[in-house]
């Protein structure tokens, strides 16, 4: 199976590919940076390939040797997106299938897109500064030279030397996890290596490091299984942490065993990050990276983790061959993790979480009216073009509704969940296009249901789906609204009462949400925003009454906020763009940045249309507290950029 040009690498990875690297790091947080080496177990896939190159971004490369002896190598220029080419001479008369190694020695610099380093005052304890990596879409190569492509996967070593704890992407050889901390050295004063083996082949983008005051916890053995899993935070949040969690993951991944193939990383862990952790959640194999927005005391956002749990089938197992086919990991997750609600919960949680997905889908498509490209499930992106800037809930979304509408065409849940086993058994550990997909999903259903199942798939509207534009879906999609329906009737009240000007006289009371969950509170202040905007004064009185306005939980809040700042012209919105803008930097008394993209993008893009001004000059006097990906993404929405 022969992969495309990926355009987002200038890796000659189709003629000569990386298989193993073997990482040698020390963490220097005085400086801020990583130094050492990497040493790739290179492979010719073309015969008598004179150099290989490797995708590098704002690196300090500072020697290279081949096969142990000292090599030619030469950095190119620098693309603002892409980085630099380091091209490295190899040895002539090389076959296809023959190998050998290059170690690059260098560090990153203060520019690396990959890495954020926190000051010890952005952590929760406060005594030890942190470090985390994001590699996701195209950072690998700031972290270390690399061919950045999710084509080409690799198995990979770590020795990492810290005066604090490190965690990878990978299975810990020492020291043992469960074992004292640091190896029962001193904490941020004594050095200590530690090793980590990742003997499962995965993309580049699932290269993760953290490095800070972290303990462990292990969660319940789940009976009959081979994987274990835990917890790592920091000292201060461990048992909040473990609390929120030690119900789940255990039956969560359990779950998906019993409709998809075995999990195949040994370990699932999760670590909960500080506050500047850009995304809900990151799929890094065998740790989980996750936002400390899910420790809300009641376990409501724990599901969180179901998503990234299934990309270690999809993505992670089955991977995108470029980010033109994003979708495949996402919309795959997205539509697999609300099976997994049906089975864990009932099918009405399945609906009610498309029904939620859909606003988002909503908002992201009319975002971008004026990219219409990024609209589609599938992009064409030009060499160069920036991933990131497509990013939104489009290939989650459209990809998971693309998907239930083929289950529904194809005779429903038990007749397609075969085909799922079926597709992710035949592409478990490679990377794949969306045509690869499709060839499969025709060729299974041929077999498996004859002319009829081939005469549904011909009716479908291939071309609209997958590459569409416009604000609408190919074919309106019905979900199970029962779980909504109370939610619903309170908006519809609300907006009703808006004409009445004396706020005393409102038929409200606390006790009309006292029976909602926290997502049926989500689709109550979600279908606000779907009337016009309410008066100032009831807005206020909303927030007071239901406890929106100090919510700690920051799904309400944001969305609350949405609904103030609906009207950009209102006055409730000029009241309200200021406490939003204090928010969502953490200068509203509780010292907590909310990093995570989903609340951060949208609140400032917010706050700018109420106030413009307001939101550019929070964002300059605090733009250090957030992740460089996000950093960036919101001097592009600010103009600034």
């Amino acid at each position: 199976m022969s992969l495309p040009f990926d355009p987002t690498t200038q890796a000659n990875w189709q003629d000569i590919a990386s298989e193993h690297i073997d990482l040698d790091w020390s963490v220097d947080f005085a400086k801020e940076i990583l130094s050492g080496s990497v040493t790739h177990t290179l492979v010719w896939r073309k015969a008598d390939v004179r150099e290989v190159i490797f995708d590098a971004q704002a690196l300090d490369i500072q020697k290279v040797t081949v096969d142990g002896q000292p090599g030619e190598f030469s950095l190119g220029p620098n693309h603002e997106v892409m980085g630099a080419p380091l091209k490295v001479a190899l040895p002539a008369n090389r076959a296809v299938g023959d190998k050998i190694r290059v170690q690059i020695f260098y560090s990153t610099t203060k520019d690396c897109t990959a890495l954020q380093w926190l000051d010890k005052e952005q952590t929760q304890g406060k005594t030890f500064p942190f470090m985390f990596s994001q590699c996701q879409p195209i950072y690998a190569r700031s972290l270390a030279p690399i061919q950045d492509s999710p084509s080409v996967k690799i198995t990979y070593t770590a020795k990492v030397k810290s005066v604090l704890p490190a965690l990878l992407s990978a299975i810990r050889v020492s020291p043992p996890a469960d074992g004292p901390a640091h190896d029962g050295k001193e904490i941020g004063k004594d050095a200590v290596t530690y090793e980590y083996n990742q003997p499962v082949p995965i993309p580049s983008y699932l290269i993760a490091i953290a490095v800070g005051n972290f303990r462990y916890r292990p969660l319940p053995k789940v009976e009959g299984k081979d994987w274990k899993s835990g917890v790592w935070a920091e000292p201060e949040l461990i048992d909040a942490t473990y609390w929120e969690f030690s119900e789940d993951v255990g039956r969560f991944l359990s779950t998906a065993e019993k409709i998809l193939p075995p999990y195949r990383f040994g370990v699932y862990d999760v670590l909960v990050l500080p506050p500047s952790f850009p995304y809900g959640g990151m799929e890094n194999a065998c740790l989980t990276f996750l936002t400390p927005t899910l420790l809300v005391g009641d376990r409501t956002l724990v599901d969180v983790v179901v998503h990234e749990l299934t990309h270690s089938w999809f993505g992670n197992g089955v991977t995108q061959a470029n980010s033109t086919h994003f979708w495949l990991n996402e919309g795959w997750t997205t539509y697999i993790e609300r099976v997994l609600l049906q089975l864990l919960h009932t099918p009405a949680d399945r609906g009610f979480s498309f029904l939620i997905g859909y606003k988002a889908l909503q908002d992201a498509l009319k975002r971008y009216e004026s990219q219409p490209k990024y609209q589609r499930l599938v992009i064409d992106f030009e060499v160069g073009e920036d991933p990131d800037d497509a990013y939104s809930t489009v290939p989650y979304e459209k990809g998971a509704n693309f998907l239930l509408h083929l289950e529904r065409m194809l005779g429903g849940l038990d007749e397609f969940l075969p085909y799922v086993y079926d597709y992710v058994s035949t592409f478990m550990g490679k990377s794949i296009t969306t045509e690869d997909w499709k060839a499969h999903l025709y060729a299974y259903w041929e077999k498996h249901g004859g002319e009829e199942k081939i005469k549904a798939l011909n009716s479908v509207k291939w071309d609209e789906w997958l590459y569409g534009e416009g604000l609408k879906l190919p074919v309106e999609m019905i979900y199970d609204t029962a779980l909504a329906r109370e939610a619903f009737a309170l908006a519809e009240k609300w907006d009703a009462a808006r004409n009445e000007a004396d706020i005393s006289k409102l038929n409200f009371q606390e006790s009309d949400v006292a029976s909602f969950n926290a997502n049926q509170k989500i689709v109550f202040l979600e279908r606000l925003q779907s009337y016009p905007a309410l008066p100032h004064a009831h807005i206020q009185h909303l927030g007071a009454l239901y406890g929106f306005l100090t919510t700690p939980n920051a799904e309400l809040r944001w969305r609350f906020y949405e609904v103030a700042l609906l009207d950009p012209a209102s006055s409730a919105a000029k009241e309200f763009a200021a406490p939003a803008a204090q928010w969502v930097v953490g200068k509203d008394g509780t010292g907590v940045v909310r990093g995570r993209m989903k609340f951060c993008r949208p609140t400032f893009r917010a706050v700018a249309r109420a106030d413009k001004k307001l939101a550019i000059e929070v964002f300059n006097e605090n733009k250090l507290s957030f992740h460089p990906i996000a950093r960036r993404l919101i001097e592009k929405d600010l103009g600034l950029a």
